[in-house]
């Protein structure tokens, strides 16, 4: 088990740049591969960004590809997600996750709030 907070939400107008945090509690951190899902008030969580164990290999959804980039430090635990030329339908709960990709996420923060003005 490992513990997950997220950090770094908040408001921002349309074109902008956010970047949240996740911080990781236990010494297991580096074997799981790590993502960020989102929740918008009506929908469905969907799947944002993942970086597997080694912090190489990366997926995005598409909706953030070429916006948002995913990166992790095995040495701090944490896990990144740097959010640039923003929309308002980014506007959502974002979630901190760990697992592994393509299995499962059993791990999840509380989630951070990211609101986009437009």
């Amino acid at each position: 088990q490992v513990q997950l907070v997220e950090s770094g939400g908040g408001l921002v107008q349309t074109g902008g740049s956010l970047r949240l945090s996740c911080t990781a509690s236990g010494r297991t951190f580096s074997s799981y591969d790590l993502a960020w899902f989102r929740q918008a008030p009506g929908k469905e969580r969907e799947f944002v960004a993942a970086v597997l164990r080694s912090g190489i290999t990366t997926y995005y959804a598409a909706s953030v590809t070429g916006r948002f980039t995913i990166s992790r430090d095995n040495v701090n635990n944490r896990v990144y997600l740097q959010m640039i030329s923003l929309k308002p339908e980014d506007t959502a709960v974002y979630y901190c996750a760990a697992g592994r990709h393509g299995v499962g996420y059993g791990n999840w923060g509380q989630g951070t709030q990211v609101t986009v003005s437009s």
